[in-house]
């Protein structure tokens, strides 16, 4: 959203006919939300996006051509622009696929059977910079692929400092700022400190992200 603006920009990538425009329905309805462009391929979505500078980007994730995932990775990428969140939309939950995109730099996803009026409320979250909340299911998802990138990922949280890693552990857990304070008993604008010092330090953009390092840097185990 642009400054003084608090109308989200959605651009919709989706080769189902009748889901983009069930989308573009659910949109219409919203005087805050503007759909400002849509395609049917990842190729020609990574062209739109850099011209059309969307807020939000809902991703299918089979997709001809260049896949959802790839997609979602070089959009992340885009260098001369604030590169837009990416929610991907999948039909099944339980699916390498949500762990691929989350990794690739998506910041949730949501199933197409999910209600509208969450539709539109997990748009607006993300566009104010929120990941989509994780729950357990999916973070057990996350620690059955994750193992795979131990080493890759270690040497990032080492750069944190104790206080930081403790956050991060209660991230991976699915606690939100405030129940992170209560946990720790410090205020909650030190907890939002030590959150933007964790993304900043493991190079990521949100709390979809920071779970995924958590596991894949073996600080938190399957099941922990």
């Amino acid at each position: 959203m642009t400054d003084g603006d608090n109308r989200v920009r959605v651009f919709i990538v989706e080769d189902d006919v009748p889901t983009r425009i069930g989308l573009r329905a659910i949109f219409s309805a919203e005087p805050d939300i503007d759909v400002v462009g849509e395609t049917a391929d990842g190729e020609s979505a990574l062209q739109m996006v850099s011209q059309l500078a969307p807020d939000v980007v809902l991703m299918d994730v089979q997709l001809p051509g260049s896949d959802g995932i790839e997609t979602t990775e070089r959009i992340a990428s885009l260098t001369g622009l604030d590169p837009p969140r990416v929610i991907v939309l999948t039909t099944f939950e339980l699916d390498e696929y949500v762990y691929r995109s989350l990794q690739a730099g998506a910041s949730g996803f949501l199933l197409k059977r999910t209600r509208a009026e969450d539709i539109v409320e997990s748009v607006r979250s993300v566009a104010s910079g929120n990941a989509l909340p994780m729950p357990e299911l999916h973070r057990e998802l996350v620690a059955q692929y994750a193992e795979r990138s131990l080493a890759a990922r270690r040497r990032f949280v080492e750069t944190l400092t104790d206080r930081e890693t403790e956050v991060l552990v209660l991230i991976a857990r699915g606690m939100s700022n405030r129940e992170i304070a209560s946990d720790l008993v410090i205020s909650l604008d030190t907890v939002k400190s030590h959150v933007k010092h964790i993304f900043n330090k493991l190079a990521v953009r949100d709390r979809a992200q920071a779970v995924i390092a958590a596991y894949e840097s073996g600080l938190v185990a399957p099941g922990g």
